[in-house]
């Protein structure tokens, strides 16, 4: 038997004891070490459900995860490696999404509830996946940020769909933890200059201690008209996505990173429109996460979003934290892998 972090709906979640999984073939069981807490598990536990998707059975939260090898039957992987994963398991190719398998439909990720059984995440002792979805860390990356690569990975992929910003004048709006990788990212990328936007203090320091060369407090300073040539859009806020068409300049690109609720949503088009600005959606990522692990293997400083720590048995403080957005950064959670 295994513990095991498991959300049982709305504002229920509890340590337990479960079966410890096997490894079969072609699959590799992982001793966990981190996981970071996300926006979508903080849905699942305070709402019992993120979007559309609810929590119809015991669900072990976490994507965001590293550790080390514990069995693989292949023996290519010796145990004790360190890891992080790809949480994806993708699904049916589709005729024009040959290159996009991220968005292939019937896929699947780690910790989420839009799968039926549900697709089980690693805020556990031990989790089994597929050897393809195995990342050995660089040299010189510890295993507690190897626990970034995921929502790093995302940041690197919204850097592409939106063309790069080498050479760019940048516009981070929201600046949560994907707002401050996607910071990081932008700097490391070629970006001229990267400022950040958000309504509260603490983000926009954090965002300052990454670099940036510049930050607005929405409400208080003014974001300048037509003055960036990217902005990626990370609160998923509609007053937010407005605020972000008047801030890209004249045929310059937007990039929807911050997740919006389903249904209609008043959005100021005709600025868009009038702009010739491009509107580009981002969704989770391909294989960037290989790119996300060279880079914070070069610069350790991107560390720097991770504001706290909180032991696996004491996971409830550790998604009360996540959920202060002025308090906190990225919060991981320390697994039972990391004492051993």
């Amino acid at each position: 038997m295994m513990r095991a972090i498991r959300i049982h709906g709305q504002e229920d979640m509890r340590v337990e004891e479960v079966p410890t999984p096997e490894a079969g073939p072609g699959q590799v069981r992982l001793r966990m070490a981190w996981a970071g807490v996300c926006g979508s598990d903080l849905h699942y536990f305070f709402e019992g459900a993120n979007g559309a998707f609810q929590v119809a059975e015991p669900l072990v939260p976490g994507h965001e995860v590293s550790g080390y090898v514990d069995d693989d039957p292949s023996g290519h992987l010796a145990p004790g490696t360190p890891v992080t994963v790809h949480p994806a398991t993708f699904g049916e190719c589709t005729p024009g999404l040959e290159d996009h398998p991220h968005l292939w439909p019937r896929g699947a990720y780690l910790g989420s509830a839009s799968t039926w059984p549900h697709t089980q995440g690693g805020m556990s002792e031990y989790l089994v996946v597929e050897a393809g979805m195995v990342r050995v860390l660089p040299a010189g990356l510890s295993v507690r940020d190897a626990a970034l690569a995921e929502p790093l990975a995302v940041a690197l992929h919204a850097i592409k769909v939106a063309g790069g910003v080498d050479g760019a004048r940048v516009l981070v709006s929201g600046s949560g933890p994907i707002g401050l990788l996607v910071a990081a990212g932008a700097l490391a990328s070629g970006a001229v200059s990267v400022a950040c936007s958000d309504v509260l203090t603490g983000p926009l320091g954090r965002a300052r201690d990454l670099g940036v060369h510049a930050t607005f407090r929405v409400g208080i300073d003014e974001v300048p008209d037509e003055a960036f040539d990217v902005v990626f859009e990370c609160s998923g806020v509609p007053a937010a996505v407005n605020a972000a068409f008047r801030a890209v300049r004249r045929a310059g690109v937007i990039a929807q990173v911050g997740m919006m609720s389903a249904g209609p949503k008043p959005i100021e088009l005709a600025t868009l429109l009038s702009k010739e600005a491009q509107l580009r959606g981002c969704f989770r990522f391909r294989d960037e996460i290989d790119a996300a692990l060279d880079l914070l293997a070069r610069d350790p400083g991107i560390a720097r979003v991770v504001t706290h720590e909180a032991p696996a048995d004491d996971v409830h403080a550790a998604f009360a934290t996540a959920r202060d957005s002025e308090a906190s950064g990225k919060v991981l959670v320390r697994l039972w892998g990391a004492e051993a």
